[in-house]
């Protein structure tokens, strides 16, 4: 190998391991919530906090990492600073419920931001679309920019569901966008489902109450390459690529049926059926077997082997079933061939992801709270964001052992944390903020 060749390889591998420090989607780097590095483990208002940025506007959608850049994305009240009015339900949609239909009636700008990872320095700023949304979202929980990004590297993808979805280059620059019909959802909740990509093509779910679907774009381009109708109602849980036995497969979970689909066609694979209402925990899997997860009403939990095609449901496909302290809203994490969730009301549980079998069950952290953040692991440790600022520690393993409490003052946490680099960042319902030992 000539030396130029040598350098050339150095570069890629170096680049390679430098990317496999990113987190460059919602539950991280292999989908399953987990870390490749560590994180701190303990933190407060004057320590360990490397720095902390102020957010405008509001937003819930996680932050992604590529290399030295975060990119998030937010909704920025745009003239006037009259209080929103809620809208009312287009025709035929679902109405406003306990929470729901928040924010409408005035416009905002759709805004993706992109900051220094080291500093907190705001590198670029895009406003990819000024609107007024025609419904709302949950007072408490939702936002107009709820939907997480995506990176690959190249890019980054910008979803704002009834908005579109929005394609930049790292500088900003941006190369492409597509535009979708309003969605309806359910009790005007919001819309929140994260952006999906491998490496081809771009996947959207489109659950809600006014004609469900789900769409694969190009992703260099935007162009369609397919749609699916789905028999659904709203459901929030995002699409996970997989591959099992050399085929890839798209996996959807939603109240009607798990379903999975051809990337390059659309075409249904599998499906099954068995979990309630309103799904929101993604899909994880692990050595064959696909996790999924509902807990509202008719709460269940379904661990399934891969392999089979056609209707699943009811079939030994399902190798065990679970109903028992499942979460709402937080996805999961696997880990070491063990599986843990926490409910809303901040109850975790540890199970075997193999067999099913409890190392422990509804678990009651140090003090009352209330989750809506999804988990994450880092170094062997699983970290818990709530909506009073605090970030419980737990030991990961078969015996439950919190190890930390942190807590900072005046903050609410509903995005999920990102890890990179020995750093936390963690998004509040205001701020940024790098936690860093």
């Amino acid at each position: 190998m000539t030396k130029t060749a040598l350098l050339l390889f150095a570069c890629l591998s170096a680049g390679l391991l430098a990317a496999d420090d990113d987190w460059p989607r919602w539950r991280g780097p292999n989908d399953d919530g987990m870390a490749r590095g560590s994180a701190p483990v303990e933190w407060n208002d004057t320590k360990n906090i490397a720095w902390r940025v102020s957010i405008p506007g509001r937003g819930n959608s996680s932050p992604v990492i590529w290399g030295d850049r975060i990119f998030l994305t937010t909704a920025v009240p745009a003239g006037d600073a009259k209080p929103a009015v809620p809208a009312p339900s287009p025709a035929g949609g679902p109405g406003r419920g306990a929470g729901g239909g928040a924010g409408a009636g005035r416009e905002y700008k759709f805004v993706v931001m992109c900051l220094d990872r080291k500093t907190g320095k705001v590198l670029w700023e895009r406003t990819a679309k000024v609107a007024s949304p025609h419904e709302g979202y949950h007072n408490k929980y939702g936002s107009f920019a709820s939907n997480s990004p995506v990176t690959d590297g190249k890019h980054v993808y910008a979803f704002f569901g009834s908005r579109g979805i929005y394609c930049y280059d790292l500088d900003g620059k941006l190369i492409w966008d597509k535009q979708f019909s309003p969605m309806q959802m359910r009790m005007q909740f919001g819309e929140g489902t994260p952006t999906v990509i491998d490496d081809k093509a771009v996947y959207l779910k489109f659950d809600h109450q006014g004609g469900s679907y789900m769409v694969a774009l190009d992703k260099r381009t935007g162009k369609e390459i397919w749609k699916v109708d789905r028999d659904e109602d709203s459901s929030w849980a995002p699409p996970l690529v997989i591959e099992h036995e050399g085929r890839k497969q798209v996996v959807v979970a939603a109240t009607t049926k798990v379903r999975s689909y051809e990337p390059a066609t659309g075409k249904l694979i599998w499906e099954c059926g068995g979990l309630g209402a309103n799904v929101i925990p993604a899909p994880i899997v692990r050595r064959g077997i696909l996790y999924v997860m509902s807990g509202y009403r008719n709460p269940n939990m379904l661990a399934i082997r891969l392999g089979r095609t056609g209707d699943l449901t009811g079939t030994d496909s399902i190798i065990w079933k679970n109903d028992r302290g499942n979460s709402y809203t937080p996805s999961p994490v696997l880990h070491d061939e063990k599986l843990y969730f926490v409910t809303d009301n901040g109850t975790l549980s540890c199970l075997n992801a193999l067999s099913g079998q409890p190392y422990y069950q509804q678990q009651r952290l140090p003090k009352p709270c209330s989750i809506k953040s999804s988990l994450v692991g880092a170094n062997g440790n699983l970290y818990i964001s709530t909506e009073d600022g605090d970030v419980v520690v737990v030991k990961m393993g078969e015996k439950f052992e919190v190890l930390a409490t942190n807590s900072l003052s005046d903050q609410m946490f509903i995005a999920t944390p990102a890890v990179a680099g020995g750093s936390m960042y963690l998004r509040s319902t205001d701020s940024l903020f790098c936690v860093r030992q």
